[in-house]
């Protein structure tokens, strides 16, 4: 016979499981943060235990949420991917949540209270290249990163997240190629797509000063031809 719940109409330890997943989440964010922070002053050096001293907790503490250094990384660039795509639905109303198709714009905010064509791209694609590129103003942000392309290259289990990372990212900037081009087919698609993630992400390491200078005319060009790709202009 199961315990009958009591007079609030809840389950007998609801509210305890409810207080221990608010718990959890916070320490893991707490975990994340420190692992963030030390990948972008340790770099190939970032080691649990690093992360785990960083946080103030045991390393077995740090491996109960994240077993592996490779579990970690993936961890924080599904973060990152979360924040960019919510400053996306704040600035330009493009809604392209997890528990949607990637890359599926569906309304936010005032667009949300007119019908919508499933087709129509709620956003400009002007408006979220310039959110894109305003991520780069941040040198934490490109440091990260850029420790972690460096990880990447000497550490198959993190390249393997790297590449899922992207190929989320990938699929995201498909599906809104896709929505103002329903005419063309998805192969072309995806690489106006890959080519949109690569111009962006190698202008990082320019723009941020790592590998070379900004301009205001590289910006402008840069800013011109992303938005041609997403567009789908020639």
């Amino acid at each position: 016979m199961t315990e009958k719940a009591g007079k609030t109409g809840k389950e007998p330890g609801a509210g305890k499981a409810s207080t221990l997943t608010r718990q959890g989440g916070i320490r893991r964010t707490s975990l994340l943060d420190a692992a963030e922070t030390v990948l972008v002053a340790k770099g190939a050096d970032a080691s649990l235990r690093a992360i785990a001293a960083e946080a103030g907790v045991r390393v077995g503490h740090l491996q109960h949420y994240f077993p592996t250094r490779a579990d970690l990384i993936k961890a924080v660039l599904e973060r990152a991917l979360d924040r960019s795509l919510e400053r996306l639905a704040e600035t330009t109303g493009l809604r392209t949540g997890r528990d949607e198709a990637p890359g599926r714009a569906a309304p936010a905010g005032p667009a949300a209270d007119r019908d919508a064509d499933p087709g129509e791209v709620v956003a400009d694609p002007g408006e979220v290249v310039a959110v894109v590129l305003a991520e780069q103003d941040d040198p934490r942000l490109v440091r990260l990163y850029a420790e972690v392309w460096a990880l990447a290259a000497r550490d198959d289990e993190i390249a393997a997240v790297v590449r899922e990372f992207y190929q989320k990212y990938v699929a995201h900037v498909e599906a809104f190629v896709r929505q103002g081009r329903p005419d063309w087919p998805g192969d072309l698609c995806r690489a106006r797509a890959e080519t949109f993630v690569a111009l962006v992400e190698g202008a990082a390491l320019l723009r941020s000063g790592i590998a070379g200078s900004r301009s205001a005319a590289m910006d402008a060009q840069l800013g011109l031809f992303a938005v041609r790709l997403l567009r789908g202009e020639g």
